[in-house]
Order: structure tokens, then C-alpha cells, then sequence
């Protein structure tokens, strides 16, 4: 076994988000043109900017005033949309802890978001948790899993990787990690032998 087991979140431990109908039913914008803009303009805030920030640049695009008030509703549907996990990911989870295995979580995500995650009860499985938003660069940059090797105290061959995204899973093998696409707990389980 590795001597780090290191997990994306999004679509990974958690479900695709469910929030995107309530955030464009809550700007007044239809969900067929809010949800491109909502990925199109996400980078920059998985980069460590804003609540605000992102959700005024939403609002600017679609023609949709947004104050502090609107974009602290927005974001609080939004840690919500991405807030569920799947079991299958939380049995896996619970049984690499109790075998004694170190997790860690590497993911693309708010500082929000990363804020939220570290209060979940689950999250105490993970000895190490890193957010893109708070070291203020994103997967798949090289920088990332060095800052992520650096935190653990690890050597890039010491840690199995699993994301949903094929390029964050090739940025992760250009720095050395064995990493693999997610393809569900039980593919997890047979890659971690």
C-alpha cells in the first residue's frame, strides 16, 4: 500500500453539485444559460478569489445586480450543492482509516469551500486536507502536488492519487505521483491492491 492515499473531492467523494437550478432560479437567469458561465468562470475562484468576486463576475455576464447579501445566499447553495457524499466513497474512506492508511484530500475548490469541509465530521478521516483556493493555485499546475509532497512530507512515488479528470491525473504523473482516474470505489479498492 502506498504510504499516502490522496483523493480529489468533487465527483470523487461527493455527487456532481445539485445546487445549479436553485443558483440560477435565485439570480432570475434560466439554468441553460447560468450553468456555462457558473464552470466558465470558476477557475479564478478555485484560485483563492472571492465569494464576491466570482459571483459579481456571474452577475455581470448575465445582466444580474449581485450584492453581499445575494452572494452570501449564493455561495451557501452552493457549498451545499457539492455537500454530498456518496456512500461508497464514505465506506471507502472509513475502511483505508481503520486499516491505518494516510489519506489526504487534494482538491480545486473555494476557500469557502475548504473552510466547510475541514467542520465535516468524515473530514477528521484525512490527516492532511488542501484546497486550491487557499494556496492559491489549482490542479493540474506542477505547483500544487509539490506543495501537496511538501505538506506530507512525501516523495512523489509515496503517494496514489485518484481524481475524475484525466488532466489533473496527468499533471499529477508529470510531478511523479501514481495517480489514476476515478472510476468508483470498488476500481479504487482493486488499485490499491
Amino acid at each position: 500500500m502506498s504510504h499516502w492515499i490522496v483523493f480529489d473531492y468533487g465527483e470523487v467523494l461527493c455527487t456532481r453539485t445539485t445546487a445549479l437550478p436553485k443558483l440560477a432560479a435565485v439570480t432570475g437567469v434560466p439554468a441553460e444559460d447560468f450553468e456555462p458561465v457558473y464552470w466558465e468562470l470558476r477557475e479564478p475562484y478555485d484560485r483563492g478569489s472571492t465569494d464576491l468576486a466570482y459571483w459579481t463576475a456571474i452577475g455581470e455576464r448575465l445582466g444580474v445586480q449581485v450584492d453581499e447579501a445575494l452572494s452570501a445566499e449564493l455561495t451557501a447553495l452552493d457549498v451545499a450543492g457539492w455537500s454530498h457524499l456518496t456512500t461508497e466513497a464514505l465506506d471507502l474512506l472509513g475502511s483505508l482509516a481503520e486499516a491505518g492508511a494516510s489519506l489526504a484530500l487534494l482538491s480545486n475548490a473555494s476557500v469557502t469551500f475548504g473552510a466547510w469541509v475541514r467542520e465535516q465530521e468524515w473530514a477528521k478521516l484525512f490527516r492532511h486536507t488542501m484546497f486550491s483556493g487557499d494556496v492559491r493555485c489549482a490542479k493540474p499546475d506542477a505547483e500544487i502536488y509539490r506543495l501537496l509532497l511538501a505538506q506530507l512530507g512525501a516523495e512523489p512515488g509515496e503517494c496514489l492519487f485518484f481524481d475524475d479528470r484525466a488532466s489533473n491525473v496527468e499533471g499529477a504523473r508529470a510531478v511523479g505521483l501514481r495517480a489514476h482516474v476515478w472510476n468508483g470505489a470498488e476500481a479504487a479498492r482493486a488499485a490499491l491492491g
